[in-house]
């Protein structure tokens, strides 16, 4: 028999990611770390957020959620799985389309500001 959890709501169903212990930079983190949001992908979504164009998550997106009212399913037991109301997410991790960007002008970094008058405001 296939087991499946279905969200039901404004919720939707992560698997967490794996837990990190030390950051990119190389900062060891204490077992006891609390951090206050979770990143994971969505493996399924309610009717109500799938139909709600509002909310712009969809299955398989990987998104940033504060945990506080993620409710842990232990479906399989090497990894779990949250139940999470769609208002607990606070990201969706994009990339950014190459056709998109091409397109438009490239942007100047902090150092070529300095060039800029105010008749550069008017032209933009």
């Amino acid at each position: 028999m296939n087991e499946f959890v279905e969200p039901l709501g404004p919720r939707i169903l992560i698997r967490k990611d794996e837990s990190r212990h030390s950051t990119k930079g190389g900062i060891v983190l204490p077992d006891k770390a609390e951090i206050p949001t979770i990143t994971g992908r969505v493996v399924e979504v309610s009717a109500e957020v799938a139909n709600d164009e509002y909310f712009p998550v969809k299955k398989y997106d990987k998104v940033l959620f504060h945990p506080k009212h993620a409710i842990p399913v232990d479906f399989e037991p090497d990894n779990v799985l949250f139940v999470v109301p769609i208002e607990d997410v606070v990201a969706v991790f994009r990339r950014a389309a190459k056709a998109a960007s091409a397109k438009k002008r490239p942007r100047r970094g902090i150092d070529d500001l300095s060039g800029l008058s105010d008749s550069d405001d008017a032209t933009e």
